[in-house]
C-alpha cells in the first residue's frame, strides 16, 4: 500500500472511532477537507520515517504540523478559526484522544509490511 492508501484506511478508522466516542464529525476520505487528507498522510509519512516512534512523538508531529499550518488551541474543533481541543502535550489529552495515537501508529505499521 502507498501512503495515500494507507492515510485513507487510518482516516476512516480514525472516523469510526470518533463515532464510537459520539463525534459524527469526521467526513469519509472522500469528503474529507484536503488540510485533512494531508494531515492523515503526513502522519503515515512520519511513522514510515520513524518505525520506532511512540504514540506521543505522533502526537507531537501532528501538533508541530498544526502549529506551522497555523492552528492554535481552541474548545471546538474549527477548520476556519484553525482551532482545535487537542492542540496540547500528548500527556495533557484525555485517554480517549491518546487513543487515536495509538491506533494510527498501529494502522501505518500493520499496513506498510
Amino acid at each position: 500500500m502507498d501512503i495515500t492508501q494507507i492515510a485513507k484506511v487510518a482516516h476512516e478508522i480514525n472516523a469510526a472511532y470518533c463515532l464510537s466516542q459520539g463525534d459524527n464529525t469526521q467526513p469519509t476520505w472522500e469528503y474529507a477537507p484536503a488540510w485533512q487528507r494531508d494531515s492523515a498522510m503526513a502522519g503515515v509519512a512520519f511513522h514510515l520515517a520513524n518505525p520506532d516512534a511512540s504514540a506521543s512523538a505522533s502526537h507531537d508531529s501532528w501538533l508541530e504540523d498544526k502549529k506551522v499550518n497555523g492552528w492554535i488551541y481552541g474548545e471546538v474543533k474549527d477548520a476556519e478559526a484553525k482551532t482545535h481541543p487537542c492542540f496540547v502535550p500528548f500527556e495533557d489529552l484525555p485517554k480517549s484522544q491518546q487513543a487515536k495515537d495509538y491506533l494510527f501508529k498501529q494502522i501505518v505499521h500493520s499496513l506498510s509490511v
